[in-house]
This record gives C-alpha cells, sequence and structure tokens, in this order.
C-alpha cells in the first residue's frame, strides 16, 4: 500500500501546484498577456512545489495511511464502506491549512482511489521512479518561468 499512496503523492503533487498557481498566479502583471499568465503560472508553479510537494509527500502519505487503517478497522467493527470513512478522514487531516491543503487532500484521495481502482500491485521500483514526475514538473516550470 505505500508504493501506491507514494505514486498518488507523485502524481497529485505537481497536479496540485499547477492547479493553484493557474487559480494563484504569482506577480501583479499575470493578467496583463497569455505570455505573461503563462509566466506567471510557471513561476507560481515553482514556488507551490518547493513548498507543497514534501509536505504531500511526508504528512500526505503517513495521514492517507493512516485513514484507510482507520477505514478498515471501522469497516470491520460496523458495517460501512472503508471508502467513505477514509475520505472522511482525508477532509478531516486535510483541514490543517483550511482551503489550500484541503483541496490537496481531496486530489491526493481521487489519485489514490484511481490507482487503487486499476487493481495493480504496485512495487517499490514504480513508486521511486514516479517521484521523477514532481523533480521533471519542478525544473519544467522553472525553465519557463525564466523565459
Amino acid at each position: 500500500m505505500l508504493p501506491r499512496k507514494i505514486i498518488a503523492a507523485s502524481i497529485s503533487g505537481p497536479l496540485f501546484a499547477i492547479i493553484l498557481a493557474m487559480i494563484e498566479p504569482y506577480g501583479e502583471n499575470a493578467f496583463r498577456s497569455v505570455s505573461n499568465y503563462i509566466s506567471a503560472v510557471a513561476d507560481a508553479t515553482v514556488i507551490y512545489m518547493w513548498y507543497s510537494f514534501p509536505v504531500i509527500l511526508v504528512y500526505g502519505v503517513s495521514t492517507s495511511l493512516l485513514s484507510d487503517k482507520i477505514g478498515e478497522v471501522y469497516v470491520r467493527r460496523r458495517k460501512g464502506k472503508e471508502e467513505v470513512i477514509s475520505f472522511i478522514m482525508h477532509i478531516i487531516f486535510g483541514l490543517v491549512l483550511f482551503v489550500f491543503s484541503l483541496g490537496a487532500s481531496i486530489l491526493f484521495f481521487i489519485t489514490d482511489r484511481l490507482l487503487k481502482r486499476r487493481e495493480k500491485e504496485y512495487g517499490w521500483a514504480i513508486s521511486m521512479i514516479s517521484l521523477v514526475l514532481p523533480i521533471l514538473t519542478f525544473f519544467l516550470a522553472m525553465e519557463i518561468a525564466e523565459r
């Protein structure tokens, strides 16, 4: 389960940074032209990736594991859906920084459930390779921001 969570963080981290950057681009001239907007989104993506991805990787993976375990225990003791309990726990853990972390936790939950639905066994090699995605996103956004 841990390798799948790392893959979910590797996917949802860059997605979160890009979506947040599109909503909150960096710079006061962001909306003057399309090229300014793209540059501002790239700048913001770099900043958001720098700060959010380590948190999503460490805090998100650990609280997601805990949320799933709580969901499993709840289902064993009472009848209910593990996904619903896990989602509620993701929401609770995601309220740490309100809107920002809540959005990240929901995106993480959705990404993780999509990976889980594939019913594929994810190994450590794939989870380590998946860490290339946030690194590439970071450097690509840096390159775009410099232009």
